[in-house]
């Protein structure tokens, strides 16, 4: 593989097709290398995952890493070696499709079952030991009205959105994706949703800081 200076990749890169391809196949190689040291070096939830595997994964992950790279080209200012721009490029564009092969299956529709804020015994706000009872009391009465106001007080797609980004935990580009929005969209959506929640609930007398002291260890 030949070596090139920062100003003989972005020629290569940019030359006509027939001129363009050993560039092109040079900088796929040096990406998939670099994926699959992320895959296999930095990822522990891969440890499972064959040596076949991860290479396969990477060199799927190359091309589409290699098309952004393209894409970029503009972007790059010379500050570090162009390898090293482009292969940071690549581990994000990994990052990204790991985190959609894991919510590959995810439905919004299918959030919370019946509806609730969550199915019983899961909530995260119950915590790991078991209240006093007035205590418990207290807390399902106010997980109640938090699911009211979250039923009544937002929208339809403003309750899937909040649901999905604060509860589970879903990145914002899998929920943009399937509300059919983009990102900008999605902030101002769920911006406006935690408002009116806010206000929903202090409407019935039930504070931030209430809520928060309720479900304290």
């Amino acid at each position: 593989m030949s070596e090139r200076t920062n100003e003989q990749w972005l020629e290569a890169l940019r030359a006509a097709p027939h001129l363009q391809a050993s560039a092109l196949q040079d900088l796929q190689v040096r990406l998939q290398r670099g994926i699959f040291y992320y895959l296999s070096r930095e990822r522990s939830d891969l440890t499972h995952v064959s040596h076949h595997e991860l290479t396969q994964m990477a060199e799927d992950m190359a091309q589409d890493a290699t098309l952004r790279v393209l894409q970029n080209l503009d972007t790059f200012r010379g500050d570090s070696q162009f390898t090293t721009w482009a292969t940071r490029i690549a581990v994000r564009v990994a990052i990204s499709d790991l985190r959609r092969a894991r919510y590959r299956d995810f439905s919004l529709d299918a959030l919370t079952g019946e509806g609730d804020l969550l199915p019983p015994n899961t909530n995260p706000l119950m915590g790991h030991q078991s209240p006093a009872p007035e205590r418990s009391a207290e807390r399902e009465e106010a997980l109640r009205r938090i699911d009211d106001a979250l039923s009544d007080g937002l929208t339809e797609r403003q309750r899937r959105a909040l649901l999905a980004v604060v509860v589970q935990e879903v990145p914002l580009e899998i929920v943009a994706e399937q509300l059919g929005t983009n990102r900008n969209a999605l902030y101002k959506l769920l911006h406006d949703a935690r408002r009116k929640l806010k206000t929903t609930l202090e409407a019935q007398g039930l504070s931030l800081d209430y809520v928060l002291k309720l479900f304290e260890e």
